[in-house]
């Protein structure tokens, strides 16, 4: 991979932290066969729960010591910083959770926690990215048309502190270019789930048989990534790129319809992090009713900052808006023995990492379920 003379001296630096973050852009450069690095736009951490790093990787993040050369954000932490007693997290996890995130605000990463930082701070088309956060890649992708490749929670703070990350994979046009029409009946999260089973390594190109809104879109694309590789989908007539390059002959068809399940003890909604437009959503499906079962709902810090009235409503009809953690990187979820969920990537992901039974739904029947 050809390095520039100021990208070599960067391999020498005195600096420790600036020295090995160069050496893992290059050796991502190099085992992807890339050319060149190219700047970046900004960059989106993800392994911030201690749930996920554990003593290992605090030990590794207290000993960087750098300047970011873009602006980077951060993923969900593994409780809500605020309200961690009522998730029911313990004094231990919480004090090694704020010493992870004190090493992120010292290099100047913007403590946003959330998996949905497009809402925050949105790129335009077209800007190279170094995000990690699978759901988060594939919106950026599909749905912005920003470039970024799949990366690593290190690799997205070695991008951040140099500026720069290997010229490969989306960074590159013919690389967005669909490979597999797919036409799409029923819930999206579901046929998402199912879809990225087929389509490991994939750029579908989705049809669909009825108006689509984004944050239906956003589901698909993080139900897609979770199940298989997917980090970039076109949908006919939506996304920025559909019209960019010729259709696919191959083709296939998917229903998304999954059936079944426990009795939930919890039911929760945010994953991705729940819009402004979505926590509308489920406010007026409620109609005024009060939930009857553990109903959590989270998104960003900010996000419920500039919607505290509608927040407020939810929390009188005993939601809880949780922020800067999810269901799936939080340990508090393990104590529950059924969580339902309408998000497919939750669905993937809540047997493996909380080791708890798990039921789907759309989000209408989520509300239905958490009053009945």
């Amino acid at each position: 991979m050809y390095l520039t003379k100021d990208e070599e001296r960067l391999l020498e630096s005195e600096n420790e932290t600036v020295r090995k973050c160069m050496e893992i852009l290059v050796a991502e450069g190099e085992a992807n066969e890339a050319k060149r690095l190219i700047e970046v736009k900004s960059a989106h951490i993800s392994g911030v729960s201690y749930d996920n790093i554990g003593d290992g990787g605090l030990e590794w993040l207290e000993n960087l010591d750098a300047e970011l050369k873009v602006p980077a954000t951060l993923n969900p932490a593994g409780m809500d910083l605020e309200r961690w007693r009522e998730m029911g997290i313990d004094e231990e996890f919480y004090e090694k959770q704020m010493r992870v995130l004190k090493v992120f605000e010292r290099l100047g990463v913007k403590m946003t926690l959330t998996c949905t930082p497009y809402y925050l701070l949105k790129p335009e088309f077209g800007d190279h990215l170094a995000w990690a956060e699978s759901s988060a890649i594939v919106y950026a992708n599909s749905i912005i048309g920003a470039r970024t490749n799949r990366e690593s929670g290190p690799s997205a703070i070695a991008a951040a502190i140099i500026g720069k990350i290997p010229y490969y994979g989306m960074h590159i046009k013919e690389n967005r270019a669909p490979t597999i029409v797919v036409k799409v009946r029923g819930d999206l999260a579901a046929a998402g789930y199912e879809a990225g089973k087929v389509l490991r390594d994939e750029v579908p190109y989705f049809i669909f048989d009825r108006s689509v809104p984004e944050e239906e879109l956003k589901l698909l694309g993080a139900a897609l990534a979770a199940t298989g590789n997917t980090v970039m989908f076109h949908a006919e007539g939506i996304t920025p790129e559909w019209k960019d390059f010729d259709v696919p002959e191959e083709k296939m068809e998917v229903e998304g319809r999954i059936e079944g399940g426990c009795e939930p003890d919890l039911v929760t909604v945010g994953c991705p992090h729940a819009s402004p437009k979505e926590l509308e959503t489920i406010l007026s499906l409620l109609r005024g009713r009060k939930v009857k079962r553990e109903f959590w709902v989270f998104t960003a810090r900010e996000v419920v900052r500039k919607n505290q009235d509608l927040v407020k409503k939810l929390e009188e009809l005993g939601v809880k808006v949780f922020s800067d953690t999810c269901m799936v990187v939080s340990p508090a979820t393990s104590k529950f023995e059924c969580v339902m969920v309408n998000s497919g990537k939750a669905l993937h992901y809540l047997p493996k990492n909380r080791k708890v039974n798990v039921r789907f739904g759309d989000l209408k029947s989520c509300v239905e379920t958490a009053v009945s």
